[in-house]
């Protein structure tokens, strides 16, 4: 019986983790009472104890947290930006190759994706693996995502029965082009410029939906948009991430499509000139929650899908 801690299980995807383990056979959780969960101490012990431990936490706490680790057998799933760039860790997306689940299955430190940054990753990272588009490729990126992202603050501002008229509508964010997801989506895709970012919060609460728009004359010569289409299909044809010929609902996608799911949805629209490549999921599933509780799964040796919703 493997021990897991949540550090931080009082937040949004910490609840989410607690939530799909709590009927696990083949773990226990330990937990920390009320007036411990923040203390150092008691977290230090947690930690110690766990086989596997959850970071929930912000940046600055989830590096603090690693420092108080004193042992060589704690696998840390850090769901906070904080390590998703480091070549020490292994980053939590099995499905782009081999190696990634490789890496996840043997590694005592893995970073779980940013959840904007998993639908980017997963539409370009397999067209920069074969070829159909070069890392010098300048590449834009509008993602919609429901407010739960945000967190318990924005949460409880699109709940309040008298919220201000303002969150009524989309909200644009990231406007300065630095938005904390941008050096993973470049790192771990491999392209040399960082895309033009659009990220845009609504009046839902969970669900994504990323789109990349690609035009015919940025692929590489030979390459056409059912070569697209055939790539994303070889690649993804498991049940976690999988290809879809076509998810329109008369002419619209729905972002919540997949609220409360942990899978992903791959798919290819637009014509032979503009095409539009899209990654639907929530993103407290596979864009968080879903995707560290797949990693925990495979460090476990157990089925990838072992407590997921899909």
């Amino acid at each position: 019986m493997k021990k897991v801690f949540i550090d931080g299980s009082a937040g949004t995807t910490g609840l989410r983790i607690a939530e799909r383990l709590e009927s696990r056979k083949d773990i226990t959780l330990i937990k920390l009472s009320e007036e411990n969960r923040k203390d150092i101490e008691a977290r230090r012990s947690a930690l110690n104890s766990a086989d596997i431990a959850f970071l929930c936490l912000p940046d600055a706490a989830a590096v603090e947290a690693v420092s108080l680790i004193e042992n060589d057998n704690t696998v840390i799933i850090d769901t906070s930006t904080a390590h998703r760039v480091n070549p020490d860790w292994a980053y939590g997306f099995p499905e782009l190759s081999a190696d990634f689940e490789e890496k996840i299955k043997n590694s005592k430190r893995i970073a779980n994706p940013g959840c904007h940054a998993s639908g980017f990753i997963a539409l370009i990272y397999p067209l920069i693996e074969s070829g159909i588009i070069s890392k010098d490729t300048l590449l834009s990126c509008f993602s919609l995502t429901g407010y739960s992202g945000g967190g318990k603050k924005m949460i409880a501002e699109y709940e309040d029965m008298e919220k201000d008229w303002h969150l009524e509508a989309p909200r644009q964010y990231g406007i300065t082009q630095s938005h904390k997801h941008l050096p993973e989506m470049q790192k771990v895709t491999g392209i040399e410029n960082a895309p033009a970012f659009i990220p845009v919060v609504s009046d839902f609460y969970s669900g994504m939906e990323v789109t990349v728009p690609i035009f015919a004359s940025q692929l590489n010569d030979g390459f056409t948009a059912d070569d697209v289409r055939k790539t994303y299909r070889e690649k993804y044809q498991g049940s976690i991430v999988k290809y879809t010929e076509d998810f329109a609902e008369n002419g619209f996608v729905s972002a919540n499509a997949l609220e409360m799911k942990d899978s992903m949805e791959i798919s290819v629209s637009g014509n032979e000139d503009r095409i539009l490549l899209i990654a639907r999921y929530d993103n407290l599933g596979k864009g968080a929650s879903g995707a560290a509780v797949e990693c925990m799964n495979i460090v476990l040796g157990a089925d990838k899908k072992e407590g997921l919703e899909l």
